[in-house]
């Protein structure tokens, strides 16, 4: 087996003999497909292997029939500086997560920072700097959008646009600052929104100093685009006020792991039931209180597809597609011109299912045989799920 270290540095790489293929897209969940082609980062042809140009690959990847899905993406978490979270004092949990098969990660704010400047020019100075930071520097090879300002009292519209015009694209968690007040965030939210800035709001109990409580009726005034935690982080609203703002909001509805999950699962199926599974996304919440959880996202999916008893491939999407679209990234799908962003798995060696969604629906996660960011293998064999029935090898390459 060649060095997997080195494979798909650059250049044409062609994954064959792919068993299961999940899209990320809730309107087709499962391609009917065993050939992906990749050139220089990005998916250049899905299909069959005798109607794809397989020639002058500079890597040759053997999928022995696992399941290939696009990567992972965790819609929320809290990171700081480097592979390192203060909140844990924990080095490597970006790269130890990337070993889950995630492959993007969304900011909800650098909420842990040690002294966390509240005052306006400093907190403009640390998003532009966490944005910065990221953009240069990705831990295991994975994503982190970062730069998330936690908005406060006094900020004005030229803020904003001084955050936009710097590059930043996202708002920290509203509700953790100073501004708690529906109104107060809606005119916020509104100005971030003018100048290209994505919102979410949190959602439920307080979860760090400074935090406060935000119910339905913040949540739906403030019309953030993402209702941040919507499950609680940690504790929830009441199920019956989390089905509300299901039903009354039309923005993304994101379920964490950090949160409750028996709302957690009455979300998902509150999403199911007003007929916009498109709308669910997935996040950690982590680094926090319990900790990192490499394999957060993945438990996320069993848990969901388990006892809310919804189809395993739904579920990836939630994961994958969806956040994609509703984060405008240009990955989470396995379509000609997105990233070649990719997890290998099968299911995990033992598990009473018989094929890989089954053993999800029953409750366990997969094994990871490998994960591939902008064409590139980051991993092999995961060192954190269970081993898999069978792992891909790289055939041929540098």
């Amino acid at each position: 087996m060649a060095d997997i270290a080195a494979a798909g540095a650059s250049g044409k790489v062609v994954i064959k003999n792919i068993g299961l293929l999940l899209s990320g897209d809730i309107d087709q969940p499962i391609l009917h497909a065993d050939t992906i082609v990749v050139d220089n980062g990005l998916i250049v042809a899905v299909g069959r292997e005798k109607d794809c140009d397989l020639s002058g690959a500079q890597t040759v990847i053997d999928a022995h029939h696992t399941c290939v899905c696009p990567g992972l993406i965790d819609s929320h978490v809290h990171p700081v500086f480097g592979d390192w979270t203060p909140r844990q004092n924990q080095i490597g949990w970006i790269d130890s997560t990337m070993n889950g098969g995630v492959t993007t990660m969304i900011s909800a704010g650098e909420v842990h920072l040690p002294g966390r400047p509240k005052d306006i020019v400093g907190l403009k100075a640390l998003a532009i700097t966490a944005q910065r930071a990221f953009d240069n520097f990705r831990p295991g090879g994975v994503k982190v959008l970062a730069g998330a300002p936690v908005i406060e009292k006094g900020m004005t519209e030229q803020d904003f646009k001084d955050l936009a015009d710097a590059g930043v694209t996202l708002l920290g968690e509203v509700g953790l600052g100073s501004v708690k007040a529906g109104y107060e965030a809606k005119e916020m939210v509104a100005w971030a929104r003018k100048h290209g800035i994505q919102s979410t709001i949190h959602t439920g109990g307080p979860s760090i100093p400074g935090s406060g409580m935000i119910d339905k009726d913040v949540v739906l005034e403030a019309d953030a685009d993402v209702i941040g935690h919507i499950n609680g982080g940690h504790t929830s609203l009441p199920e019956a006020h989390v089905c509300e703002l299901c039903e009354k909001s039309s923005r993304a509805i994101e379920i964490v792991h950090n949160g409750n999950e028996r709302v957690a699962i009455a979300a998902a199926k509150a999403a199911l039931e007003l007929k916009c599974p498109h709308r669910v996304i997935l996040g950690t919440d982590g680094p926090a209180g319990s900790g990192v959880q490499p394999l957060g996202i993945l438990r996320m999916v069993a848990l969901l597809s388990s006892l809310a008893d919804i189809p395993a491939e739904l579920v990836f999407c939630f994961a994958t597609g969806n956040t994609a679209r509703i984060r405008q990234l240009n990955c989470g799908l396995i379509e000609v011109g997105r990233a070649a962003d990719f997890v290998f798995m099968d299911r995990a060696q033992h598990t009473a299912g018989k094929t890989l969604l089954e053993s999800v629906q029953l409750g366990d996660i997969p094994g990871i045989g490998m994960v591939m960011i902008d064409g590139i293998v980051r991993c092999g064999r995961s060192r954190n799920t269970p081993p898999a029935q069978d792992i891909p090898e790289v055939v041929t390459g540098h």
